[in-house]
């Protein structure tokens, strides 16, 4: 969609300010072709899949609760962003026939070689353990295998160093794809599903990390040694940073934390607020700025603000 692709671009790099680090187990992952289902845990609201879809070089399609479909606005811009819905039995047991639309929209998918995220938890919890699994990863899988679809799943565990503080580190692991072969014999649905959960769980087990962030070892996990002289060199840029950019940021911290409710999507509508109202924000200084300048010097001054930013996130203290 002409919109994903628009958006793609300032995504990438409004996370590379947002994350201190973010560190992939195999980076030749992100260089993936389809038809490929990427089944990953769901820890941080739409985040999770924002990292993951500005990192991949090829177009993720994602799905997402139905809910958020309600409105037709929301919907039509949703579905101009690659999301398409999924609807759980507590949003109406008589939506869930809509389902079956969204599989054959994951299919067509599937028969361009494209590749589509679900989260296999299908809750979001700000926590660092893996939740149990639902089906829906596996019927989406073996209804695809049934056409004969070449699908691969690939487990992927996301992890997150904080769920509230700007600047984090993060670990994305990928795990070995799952084939049909992997589903053996002539077992009932039930059976099967059961298998494919069994061998799902066993790999994002290992990709994504149990703990506390108060265990030592939980916390080397995230920690990233930034060099000393780089400390020195970015410093004056990082104060510079705050200053610049709080006029913008803190509101928008503050209005999350009204509106983030539960806390769960508070990462995720903090950076959808950066991600939409920051181009702006570097608009009105560099126009403030031409008036007295001229528009060289104005645009050098505005460059400025997400350098500075980045040079804050890249040596404030790791949470």
């Amino acid at each position: 969609m002409l919109l994903y692709r628009i958006l793609k671009f300032p995504a990438r790099i409004a996370i590379l300010i947002y994350c201190r680090n973010i560190r992939i187990n195999i980076p030749g992952r992100l260089h993936s072709h389809g038809p490929l289902l990427l089944a990953m845990n769901h820890p941080n609201s739409f985040l999770d899949a924002v990292i993951l879809t500005t990192l991949l070089n090829q177009p993720v399609y994602s799905l997402a609760r139905g809910d958020a479909f309600k409105k037709k606005w929301a919907s039509l811009f949703l579905k101009q962003l690659n999301i398409f819905p999924v609807y759980r039995r507590t949003e109406g047991v008589e939506n869930l026939t809509q389902n079956y639309e969204t599989f054959s929209d994951c299919k067509a998918v599937f028969k361009k070689k494209g590749i589509v995220l679900i989260f296999s938890e299908g809750r979001c919890i700000n926590e660092w353990k893996l939740r149990p699994l639902g089906k829906g990863t596996a019927r989406l899988a073996f209804s695809s295998w049934e056409e004969n679809i070449p699908l691969k799943v690939l487990p992927v565990g996301i992890n997150y160093q904080s769920f509230r503080s700007f600047g984090k580190n993060v670990v994305l692991n990928f795990g070995n794809p799952i084939e049909r072969g992997v589903i053996k014999g002539s077992e009932n649905f039930g059976v099967a599903v059961a298998r494919f959960n069994q061998e799902l769980r066993s790999q994002l087990n290992g990709l994504a990390f149990h703990g506390s962030p108060k265990e030592s070892e939980f916390r080397s996990y995230f920690t990233v040694s930034i060099p000393f002289w780089q400390k020195i060199l970015l410093a004056p840029f990082a104060s510079l940073g705050y200053i610049l950019n709080a006029p913008l940021y803190l509101p928008l911290r503050k209005i999350s934390l009204q509106r983030a409710a539960p806390l769960e999507h508070y990462d995720s509508v903090l950076i959808g607020l950066l991600m939409i109202l920051y181009p702006f924000y570097l608009i009105v200084i560099f126009l403030g700025l031409w008036g007295f300048l001229g528009a060289l010097p104005a645009l050098c001054i505005t460059l400025l603000f997400p350098f500075c930013a980045w040079c804050f996130v890249r040596i404030k203290k790791q949470a």
